[in-house]
């Protein structure tokens, strides 16, 4: 098969579908193609919920024919291979498609195999991860009867950078509720040095750590996971202080590096091989997340594997009629569906001034992106900003009542607008291609 488009776009999530469909609301006469195997399409974000039974499953997922746009073909294809030389991409079948235009939209994949052990242990036993299946998260809560619940950050780029820790906050929530809070340490392991990167919001965290009661361990890279024994392995990426600090007490007068340790639970753990291992009676996880294979195998990607755009038209450094949106980019700003949001208009600008006359759109994307941080049932922090990584709200959601008054603190209208507001402004508005 062979076929010329004016705007192939390669993926069929939040990225692709919206690109798609803004382009065809704007130029309803527009030949786009879309490259997507799948026939399901979900609604990502709403599985924090679904791992803390607060929220169907079912509700998050809708058949792709529905979304895809009137006019827009659907190739249920996987692409393979580029040309970008030629205006080529090549598809695992062996089908040809041109374009004029490029839009690579795949977002990312998860790499279990990053760390040893994890992909024969994912989403069995007392390991889960909302990632990839919240339903086993919840299982593994509503059996959770007490001990070690630790919950742990990859090294890696992933999307939604808060996700690890939403659902360690409900699991505190949801514990107290079945009655074995009291016998718990919840241990948040991560390997970077803040619990979040825009420090008004990392204050308002902090206090929530400390209200729950949690051991927050930082520069913890995990790198082994032992299912049989339940010990998750991390490497320590910090020198310890001083000769006398320690990252885990082998007697009362060890002193404990307090900045490799918050809120410091003595719970089992030991040191072998270099290696830190605290065993856990359940873990949740956010996995190794990584750019697609056919993406980091192309010739289109960065030395680190991901997609190379210029940071503001979103453009390809080296391929002007190549753009990228969403998670497969490298840009320094968090991997959100609300930096897809920003960055679609900047795109679809781009390409019908292309298109058009031949130059870019005075349009540029600012590293906006938003972490909707939900701090226990009913509660949530609205985490804005952008390449500066401060706190910058959006004047767009500000005309919402529900976002009146200071989005960094906890608050019930912020639980409603991620609960009830964004599902409905992700299938009615992003996904038709509104710009929102």
């Amino acid at each position: 098969m062979s076929k010329h488009f004016q705007v192939l776009v390669i993926g069929g999530g939040t990225a692709g579908i919206m690109v798609s469909s803004m382009l065809k609301r704007k130029n309803s006469s527009l030949q786009i193609g879309i490259i997507e195997p799948a026939e399901t399409h979900y609604y990502q974000p709403a599985w924090t919920l679904v791992g803390a039974n607060t929220y169907d499953f079912d509700a998050t997922a809708k058949p792709m024919s529905s979304l895809i746009p009137n006019g827009v073909e659907w190739i249920k294809e996987f692409a393979d291979t580029f040309d970008p030389e030629n205006n080529k991409v090549i598809t695992k079948n062996d089908s040809e498609f041109t374009y004029d235009y490029l839009v690579v939209a795949p977002g990312l994949k998860i790499a279990p195999n990053l760390v040893e052990g994890l992909a024969e242990a994912m989403d069995k036993g007392v390991i889960c991860s909302n990632y990839t299946n919240p339903k086993h998260t919840l299982e593994v809560l509503q059996n959770f009867k007490g001990g070690t619940a630790l919950f742990t950050q990859p090294a890696t780029p992933i999307k939604c950078g808060g996700a690890p820790q939403k659902i360690m906050y409900l699991a505190d929530e949801f514990f107290a509720k079945a009655g074995v809070r009291k016998k718990t340490d919840i241990i948040f392991a991560m390997p970077g040095n803040v619990i979040f990167a825009v420090k008004k919001v990392a204050k308002t965290l902090m206090e929530v750590i400390d209200k729950k009661d949690i051991n927050v361990r930082f520069y913890h890279k995990l790198v082994k996971v032992d299912a049989k024994e339940q010990i998750a392995w991390y490497e320590i990426i910090k020198e310890a202080s001083g000769n006398d600090c320690v990252v885990i007490k082998s007697d009362d007068l060890d002193v404990v590096d307090k900045e490799i340790q918050y809120n410091y639970k003595d719970v089992k753990a030991i040191e072998k091989d270099g290696l830190i291992g605290i065993y856990f009676d359940m873990m949740h996880l956010a996995p190794p997340q990584q750019a697609p294979d056919f993406i980091r195998n192309s010739p289109l990607v960065t030395e680190n594997g991901w997609l190379s755009v210029d940071a503001g038209t979103m453009q390809h450094k080296k391929h002007s009629n190549i753009f990228g949106i969403g998670d497969v980019c490298e840009l320094p700003t968090a991997k959100t569906g609300a930096a897809i949001r920003k960055q679609t208009p900047v795109v679809v600008a781009n390409i019908l001034q292309l298109i058009e006359e031949n130059n870019l759109a005075n349009k540029t994307y600012d590293g906006y992106s938003s972490c909707p941080l939900i701090t226990g049932y009913g509660k949530m922090v609205l985490a804005e900003f952008d390449y500066s990584k401060e706190f910058k709200p959006d004047p767009k959601l500000k005309q919402f009542p529900l976002m009146i008054g200071d989005s960094s603190k906890e608050h019930w209208r912020l639980w409603i607008l991620k609960k009830y507001m964004l599902p409905y402004l992700y299938w009615n508005k992003m996904m038709k291609g509104h710009e929102v």
